[in-house]
């Protein structure tokens, strides 16, 4: 008797809670709803820019919505681009291969006798696989693609997330090209000099530090950008289902930034906040690399690639397990020179293929664009730079250059050639080679070494170089919300 009564009992109680289940229909869909509801996503892409945020510890900036978002999320202190330049890196990013392997590897692939071409393998853009998951998908702001490939169909369904379905999810992606050259001064927040620090290889006068200051009052200029779209999430109830990122394209445009390989040249923010999937105020050290942001945002929106990506899932344990991040650098508009790196947490290895080309050969954008790199010219021509900043200014390369970033961060002692430090730079020629191999790295063809423009060195005699200068003083020296035709930009709408 007491067997059955315990049995009915059981019964009893199954068949109550079958009841309370089909009782309450709409509210278990609702919580199915919740459970599978797929997260928007927003992607805020910082041109030419690297750690020089407050968050990341930059003196002199104040950087407060960055900040906010890094406080809420994840911050990566070993974040870097797989290119050192926007096309090629974005190129990267777009489809989460590295750019040699797509053929994407040539800064804006067309005059010179480069043209673009499809994406091999089958490899689709990610914004058409987002759409084909179901993602409305939309490039806000300023509507830079840069896309050194041909694709069938616009990247893009839209120009603000508004534009959607309801109900639908979005992929949104900003760029904010405030910190790209031709800074603008911050009038709310003006830097002085003596607030900011220079790193060891430019030369410690008012002139740089004062561009340096301009770069960071626009990089405030554009927190405030970052901060009006972090409001409206906010204001429109979207945030706490929207996983937002914020990255580099590349580094600062700077002399030994963007177009090189050392870190001022590829390293760059990655922060990520969503709510309830990343805690609050983590910071990773993991070695991550741009493109596995493409890897994370398919996988999280559950669209696939058919071919098998080189990035990770960002938020997948595996990611603290990776040893080394590469990249490359190719031709930058019609300079044309080619250089690998793979990096460690501690030793950086970077391959000169044409070693017989000067590091500040000549490059149009960067001669109208970078008061220090004119005065470098001025100072090495006339023999004042100390030797740590004069080896960039030399007529060739050495082939190899081998930094131990934790004695020196700043990669000024090449250790390349130093007999105590052959097996490593052997292991990482090995691997690094074996990674070109991987990525079908074409390399550098007898054509493209006798390409481009001219490699005679120095570009300019001391006196033209010395015009030049005088020419980028009143600009880099205007007082902030000064009205100032840049010299070699001008009629600027």
């Amino acid at each position: 008797m007491a067997t059955y009564t315990r049995h009915s009992a059981f019964l009893l109680f199954l068949f109550a809670l079958i009841i309370q289940s089909c009782s309450n229909p709409s509210e278990q869909a609702s919580e199915d709803s919740t459970l599978t509801e797929k997260p928007n996503i927003v992607w805020i892409m910082l041109e030419d820019w690297g750690y020089q945020l407050s968050c990341y510890g930059e003196p002199g900036i104040s950087t407060p919505n960055v900040d906010k978002l890094a406080a809420a999320g994840i911050r990566y202190t070993n974040a870097f681009a797989t290119a050192p330049v926007c096309s090629p890196s974005r190129s990267a990013m777009m489809t989460g291969f590295h750019q040699n392997y797509i053929r994407a590897n040539q800064h804006r692939t067309n005059g010179s006798g480069f043209t673009r071409q499809p994406l091999p393998h089958g490899i689709r853009p990610m914004t058409h696989l987002l759409q084909e998951a179901g993602y409305f998908t939309c490039f806000m702001a300023n509507r830079k693609t840069d896309m050194n490939f041909t694709h069938e169909g616009d990247l893009y369904q839209g120009e603000d997330w508004s534009e959607r379905e309801e109900g639908q999810p979005f992929f949104a992606q900003l760029t904010f090209p405030g910190t790209h050259r031709r800074w603008q001064r911050d009038s709310i927040n003006p830097i002085a000099i003596e607030d900011v620090q220079l790193p060891p290889y430019y030369p410690q006068t008012d002139l740089a530090k004062r561009d340096w200051a301009n770069g960071l009052e626009a990089m405030q200029n554009v927190d405030r950008q970052v901060g009006e779209v972090l409001d409206r999430l906010e204001a429109e109830g979207l945030a706490e289902n929207t996983l937002v990122f914020l990255i580099g394209d590349n580094g600062r445009c700077m002399p030994r930034g963007k177009q090189f390989l050392y870190d001022g040249g590829i390293q760059v923010p990655i922060i990520a906040r969503w709510p309830g999937q990343i805690e609050a105020g983590e910071v990773s050290d993991a070695m991550v690399m741009t493109i596995d942001i493409t890897k994370t945002i398919l996988d999280v929106a559950g669209a696939k690639s058919t071919h098998p990506l080189h990035g990770k899932n960002l938020l997948e344990s595996e990611i603290a397990e990776r040893e080394f991040i590469f990249a490359a650098r190719d031709k930058m508009d019609s300079t044309h020179d080619a250089m690998r790196a793979i990096r460690t947490e501690q030793y950086k290895l970077i391959h000169n293929l044409m070693p017989e080309r000067a590091y500040c050969q000549y490059n149009n954008y960067k001669e109208r664009s970078y008061p220090v790199l004119t005065l470098l010219n001025v100072m090495h021509l006339k023999g004042e730079l100390p030797p740590e900043q004069d080896r960039f200014m030399a007529d060739s390369k050495p082939e190899y250059e081998l930094y131990d970033l934790q004695d020196d961060p700043y990669e000024l002692n090449n250790l390349a050639d130093e007999v105590a430090h052959q097996s490593v730079k052997d292991s990482l020629l090995t691997e690094l080679n074996q990674w070109r191999e991987k990525i079908n790295d074409q390399g550098v063809s007898d054509e493209f070494r006798q390409g481009g423009w001219s490699d005679t060195y120095p570009t300019k005699s001391l006196a033209e170089w010395e015009e030049t200068l005088e020419a980028f003083r009143p600009w880099v020296f205007r007082e902030p919300g000064e009205t100032m035709e840049h010299p070699f930009y001008p009629n600027r709408d």
